[in-house]
Formats: structure tokens, sequence, C-alpha cells
């Protein structure tokens, strides 16, 4: 199932985590340079007041619902959306697969030394599994040719950022083509919670859609950032009601 949904005007692919995972190996198979957005309900209110954001939203070549506010939006505009595709779980399922296919994975982001920690961890996780360079995400812009030297020079064949949004869209489309890798991914939090920086939510949160809550209560800072949720499903609701 491929259709995509318009989620206040960011058009979300409607996909499984299998139908990702199939859609992504077709990009790996093309060698073509291809980004993957995970996107959940801040993401998407974001877009609303972000031009650019939205734009590189909606000409990237999968956004998979990452987030339970970013399923119940589809399910209240009237679309069929069947589960979320969380952005961590998607990483974890590709890492697994790269030894198989001999795949090349590069770490860029988070604070200085947590891209390292996940390496080790993603090493033991998942034997053989080539994680050829590792970059921390604070830098300068005179850093970046560097940064891009290093990444292109370790030819990676699945490129992971965690600069958190939008820096992490924004900078993967400005050097998509120069990088000319075939999968790159905005990650997020995936190697804080990799390396143990940062805890996620027990199962029973994530299955009763309470991962936001969990977020609020580890870190006290994102409350101010959570207020995007409920003006999200009135935003939501009131694009319903003008449609």
């Amino acid at each position: 199932m491929n259709d995509r949904v318009d989620i206040l005007g960011v058009k979300v692919d409607a996909v499984t985590m299998q139908g990702a995972l199939e859609r992504i190996e077709s990009f790996f198979e093309e060698r073509k340079p291809v980004i993957v957005a995970t996107a959940n309900a801040e993401m998407l209110m974001r877009a609303t007041q972000d031009e650019e954001l939205k734009n590189i939203l909606n000409a990237a070549e999968l956004v998979v619902p990452d987030g339970a506010g970013t399923v119940w939006a589809a399910h209240h505009l009237g679309y069929e959306m069947s589960e979320r595709v969380a952005g961590y779980d998607l990483a974890q399922e590709l890492m697994k697969r790269a030894p198989a296919k001999n795949r090349r994975v590069y770490f860029f982001g988070s604070a200085p030394g947590v891209a390292d920690k996940a390496k080790i961890k993603a090493e033991k996780l998942y034997p053989n599994i080539k994680i050829v360079g590792t970059r921390n995400g604070y830098f300068k812009e005179e850093d970046e040719p560097q940064i891009i030297a290093d990444i292109k020079a370790a030819k990676p064949d699945l490129l992971l950022a965690a600069l958190g949004v939008p820096k992490q869209e924004k900078w993967l489309a400005k050097y998509k083509d120069e990088l000319n890798v075939s999968v790159s991914i905005g990650v997020g939090g995936t190697f804080d919670v990799m390396a143990g920086v940062m805890k996620r939510a027990p199962k029973w949160m994530q299955k009763a859609k309470l991962e936001w809550l969990f977020r609020a209560m580890l870190q006290p800072k994102r409350a101010g950032r959570l207020i995007a949720l409920p003006k999200f499903v009135l935003k939501v609701h009131s694009s319903k009601q003008k449609a």
C-alpha cells in the first residue's frame, strides 16, 4: 500500500513497517540518493509554519507515519493507515538487515561521544554490521566541508542523521546529491536511546500511545514543545471541517 495521505499539507505514506522496509530495499537497489523522513505530530505541526521543511518532506521519496498522532490524524481525516512506523524501530530493522546485505552504515549526530557509544551497541546487537564512520552533531558551518568529505570517503549505503527536527531534514536535503548516499534518514534521538543516554518508553506506554508523555516526564524542557500536540489535534480537526 503506497497511498499518500495529506496531513496539514504534508504527504505521508500510509505504509506498514514491512511496506517501508520493502520500499527502502528498492531504494538501495536503485542506488540513487533518497531521503526517508519520519513524520510525527510535532514535525507535521512545524511544517505548517516552515515552508522549507514542508517542501523537503513533500520531496522525500518516503515519509513514514512516526507517531500515534500521525496515524490518528489520517484516520480522523478519513484515510486508511494501519500502523505507526517509529523511526527508532525502522533504523533498528535496517541495521539488523545490513550485515547480510554487506551494507555500510554511518552515524552522524547527537552530542560528542554518543554516536560512538551507539556504534558499540549496534555492533553487539547486529554482529558483523559495518559502521563505517561516526561524527557528532555539534559543528559550525565552516566544519561542513570536512564532514561531507568524511562521509563521502566512508562510502556508506545508509546515513543515519540525528540532528533534531528540522535541522536533520534540511541538512540532508541540502547535501543529498553531493553526498550521494543511497538512503539518508533523520533519526532524532535514536543514538541517545542506543547509547543509554535517554530511555525509551516502556512497551505498555508505546502500545497505549503515551510515548509523548514519557518523554515529557524524562525531559521537562520538552513540555513547551508538547503544547504542539493539542494544537495539532485542533488544526487537523479544523482542516477536516474545511474540506
